[in-house]
């Protein structure tokens, strides 16, 4: 049963930064591609972020280009998405999962969509 586990959100400031960590458990971790997902209130679920099976090939949504950085350690099967110089418009619950990746506007899809972890938290105050 695959189960993951993310944190690391919390409440910072405009232009400050955080670091979110996602643990997996239940699945052989190399062999997918893992993204980070995220919901606001009102909205619908959207892709931030995905990274390949490796880690070499990654993507983002327009809007956390240049500020957002997807990694993973394989060994731990544990993925990160840093984040910097964050913005009201970031706040919202992260979701991590395992997905395909796009390289379009949609980002990742779930491979998973009746499944999701508990997400953390992340709110940016202006």
């Amino acid at each position: 049963q695959v189960q993951v586990t993310e944190s690391g959100g919390g409440l910072v400031q405009a232009g400050g930064s955080l670091r979110l960590t996602c643990t997996a458990s239940g699945l052989d971790f190399d062999h997918y591609a893992v993204a980070w997902f995220r919901q606001a209130p009102g909205k619908e679920r959207e892709g931030v972020s995905c990274s390949g099976r490796s880690g070499r090939s990654t993507y983002y949504a327009d809007s956390v280009t240049g500020r957002f950085t997807i990694s993973r350690d394989n060994a731990k099967t544990t993925i990160y998405l840093q984040m910097n110089n964050l913005k009201p418009e970031d706040t919202a619950m992260y979701y991590c999962a395992p997905a395909s990746c796009s390289g379009g506007s949609t980002v990742a899809d779930a491979l998973f969509p009746s499944y999701w972890g508990q997400g953390t938290q992340v709110t940016v105050s202006s």
